[in-house]
């Protein structure tokens, strides 16, 4: 069956419980043995749990968050990372080339894969509306399930653009949805995020944090802010973040990718104990030629030979006169008891708030920003007299070293600061309307109200 977002019933949402949470056993709560009537779904705080817990799962297997999708993806649409399949059955080839339409397959498992988590989470809260249930309870469930529909809107509109923006469950009402201009979109996203911030407790419901807090709120809430140049804003939502004792800076680079560390915001547990990250698999090619992905040349010269980095987190496997660079941030293959997938890290806020301050033009209060994961990696750091756009792309190039291989985040940061037009040195087929994909043509002939196709496609 087509995941097309009209098409997915509140029985695939009880599959996934039945399925998916008895493997990690993300919250612990018995899981239902069968599909349960949605009426019925949330007649008690143990099902409802079990319903969250089966979208986080959900969410880490298919969803744009995923491992082995926004930063593979969009590692090789921009000029991160060098792809390597011999076969274009899943139209991998033609995102590394930018040269994509509307009948491609990974575009459509992107769109598909969010509307199918977002559908989920409607169902969810649709649940709570009426249930009887403590409202403690209640109000927890209900902001961790509109925060992570707001994450699944939120990439797609920084993809697709104008999109739809279902609230419902309603065959009828989804069928024929229209989409949401992007501006839109983002106030939207806004006000969700905001009713979420306002319900979730900065106090983490686990300690290996899978699930997401007030600060996991505030920090997609910051970019969304950035996205509409509301730079003020996001700089006090980000200062927040950082002075908040539940987080520390982490001074060790061999850390950094450690569950345990308190710089961490939100990351994803393996599906099974001792599982590795799907990242740890994904990128791997041991010694031999890569048969999926490596990091491109372009990407590695941007470390110098003092970057720590380029030792801890890149290693160069050579096959006869070829030099192939593996991104290994991840690291345990085997027996894994101490990674999960990080979605969100203490450095992506200081980062962004460096970014925040530069667009306000106080370049002396963003250096410190700047600067702390460049020293931490063992360079100089940056001084004042550095003109306002210098500083600005050297954040982007110190995202680039710092986040490589991580949730697409290259692609993001050139769109926000309006610098995707750099890719044209390293991809020769970029244009100017690939800063957008094309909305898929399967939900394009199932809804004639998704018209018009994006400009270029």
């Amino acid at each position: 069956m087509k995941l097309n977002i009209h098409t997915i019933v509140l029985t695939g949402m009880l599959g996934i419980m039945t399925t998916c949470f008895s493997c990690e056993k993300l919250l612990e709560v018995e899981t239902p043995e069968n599909q349960i009537d949605k009426d019925m779904v949330f007649t008690d705080v143990q099902t409802a749990n079990a319903a969250l817990a089966a979208l986080y799962s959900g969410i880490r297997d298919q969803s744009t968050v995923s491992g082995d999708q926004l930063g593979p993806v969009l590692g090789t649409y921009t000029d991160d990372l060098q792809n390597h399949a011999v076969a274009t059955a899943n139209g991998i080839i033609d995102v590394y080339t930018n040269q994509l339409i509307e009948s491609n397959s990974l575009v459509y498992t992107m769109w598909s894969y969010n509307y199918k988590q977002i559908y989920n989470a409607n169902a969810i809260l649709e649940g709570l509306e009426y249930a009887p249930l403590p409202q403690k309870d209640k109000n927890r469930i209900k902001s961790e399930t509109l925060f992570l529909r707001s994450l699944m809107l939120y990439h797609l509109q920084q993809l697709f653009g104008d999109i739809p923006y279902p609230v419902t469950t309603n065959y009828q009402i989804n069928r024929t949805i229209s989409r949401t201009p992007s501006a839109e979109v983002l106030e939207r996203l806004e006000s969700d995020l905001k009713e979420c911030v306002g319900m979730l407790a900065d106090a983490y419901s686990h300690s290996e944090r899978i699930y997401v807090n007030k600060k996991t709120a505030e920090m997609l809430l910051a970019k969304v802010l950035m996205d509409q140049k509301r730079y003020m804003e996001s700089e006090l939502l980000l200062r927040g973040i950082i002075q908040n004792t539940l987080y520390n800076w982490e001074g060790d680079l061999s850390k950094v990718f450690t569950k345990s560390g308190k710089h961490i915001l939100w990351q994803l547990k393996p599906s099974q104990t001792d599982f590795p990250t799907i990242e740890a698999n994904i990128y791997y090619f041991g010694n031999a030629a890569p048969t999926n992905y490596s990091l491109s040349p372009i990407l590695y010269s941007y470390f110098s030979s003092a970057d720590q980095r380029k030792q801890k987190w890149i290693t160069a496997t050579t096959i006869g006169s070829n030099i192939w660079y593996k991104a290994d941030k991840y690291k345990l293959r085997n027996n894994n008891s101490s990674e999960y997938s990080i979605v969100f890290r203490l450095e992506e806020v200081y980062l962004l708030l460096a970014e925040s301050l530069l667009q306000q033009n106080k370049l002396g209060e963003a250096l410190p920003y700047l600067n702390a994961t460049r020293t931490r990696a063992g360079l100089q750091a940056l001084t004042s007299g550095l003109a306002q756009n210098t500083l600005l792309q050297e954040t982007v190039n110190e995202n680039r070293r710092e986040f490589f291989a991580e949730m697409g985040k290259r692609f993001f940061d050139l769109k926000r600061v309006g610098m995707l037009s750099q890719l044209n040195v390293n991809k020769p087929n970029w244009k100017v309307f690939h800063q957008l994909w094309p909305v898929p043509q399967q939900e394009l002939l199932l809804n004639s109200n998704l018209n018009p196709q994006n400009p270029g496609y």
